[in-house]
């Protein structure tokens, strides 16, 4: 059995029992970066066999984890920081088992999007996580475009020395809305900032960020008719001029007294 283990994003305290019970009891542990890990895992007093796996050599160590998987051996993935395959290696050895019909399990965890969406303060019940943008400006622009529109909260990933140039391009591609940036998540300089995308981000870049950007506006139509006009043409199409007016203020969320006074002065 491969176990995708969550491992804690800064605080090494954010951890399961399950996640130290099956680091203990698996043959080895592929990971990012051996000497990173190390770190984690000698905190808990565990110690296995660590195996190297990272986007250089997915490839090749996945058909070899594969091997050790068939061959009866229980494995744990980790990644330097949260929860594998989430904008870090693995998605490439999940594939490969699936192919060869072989067995795995996740052990969840600790991740960044879900305690910034929740710190951000933004719409919670719709959201798109992107990971990190990519490097192109051209496919950065063709990702954009394509939920420039979405009525939910945008996430995205950034390090420290693209943050500035990031929040410009969401800019340049979304307009002037609400964003919020969320650093260091669990660590001893935690901080949250709101601010406005034409605003920039104007603090000195530091630690791992996590951009949430809110989502488009409905477009309102009757914003552009007059409340008059608005309310006419409900009545004018037969509707009880009671009903015409609670529809004409929900629909413009203004109170209902407000559509009543055009009736009173018709």
């Amino acid at each position: 059995m491969l176990y995708v283990v969550a491992t804690p994003i800064g605080n090494l305290k954010d951890i399961s029992y399950r996640a130290v019970e099956t680091l203990n009891s698996v043959d080895v542990i592929a990971c990012e970066d051996t000497r990173h890990s190390l770190k984690l895992l000698a905190a808990y007093g565990i110690k296995k066999p660590l195996l190297s796996y990272h986007k250089f050599n997915e490839k090749e160590t996945a058909d070899k984890l594969a091997d050790m998987l068939a061959e009866g051996k229980n494995v744990a993935l980790i990644s330097d920081a949260g929860t594998p395959v989430i904008s870090d290696p693995g998605n490439v050895l999940i594939k490969v088992l699936i192919e060869r019909g072989l067995e795995y399990t996740v052990v969840p965890g600790a991740n960044a999007f879900v305690p910034a969406l929740v710190m951000s303060g933004f719409d919670a019940s719709r959201f798109v996580f992107f990971g990190f943008l990519p490097e192109k400006a051209k496919e950065k622009k063709e990702l954009l475009e394509k939920y420039r529109s979405a009525d939910a909260t945008l996430i995205f990933y950034s390090a420290p020395h693209d943050v500035v140039k990031d929040v410009q391009f969401l800019y340049s591609a979304l307009g002037s809305r609400r964003a919020c940036a969320v650093r260091e998540i669990t660590k001893l300089h935690e901080s949250v900032l709101r601010f406005d995308l034409a605003d920039g981000y104007t603090e000195e870049p530091r630690g791992e960020y996590v951009l949430l950007v809110e989502g488009a506006k409905k477009k309102n139509d009757f914003n552009d008719i007059s409340p008059e006009e608005h309310l006419r043409a409900y009545i004018d199409g037969g509707m009880d001029k009671k009903e015409a007016v609670k529809r004409v203020a929900k629909e413009r969320n203004v109170n209902r007294n407000e559509i009543y006074k055009l009736i009173a002065n018709d």
